[in-house]
């Protein structure tokens, strides 16, 4: 849990991808949720796409829109180095 007061996390995954950083996010509780990038990962430009798996904070007054705080780290195949060289 969060130790904000009037906020919950939630672990989901990105679904869709809209302009101005906004994004779709399908909660692990079957619920989907607009979001947006927090300022500190627009800062560091930490890029989020669909399929990634991301924890959002829900202000507890408004659960339909939340806010991306974290990016789990995950393995592409452009990240992969190619050791049959």
């Amino acid at each position: 849990m969060s130790t904000k007061k009037n906020f919950v996390t939630i672990d989901g995954v990105v679904t869709i991808a809209y302009p101005n950083a906004m994004f779709l996010v399908h909660l692990d509780n079957d619920i989907d949720v607009l979001t947006v990038i927090s300022g500190k990962m627009r800062c560091r430009t930490i890029r989020v796409i669909p399929g990634d798996r991301v924890r959002v904070e829900l202000p507890i007054y408004d659960l339909s829109k939340g806010r991306i705080i974290y990016r789990y780290p995950v393995k592409r195949k452009d990240d992969a180095t190619d050791e049959a060289h």
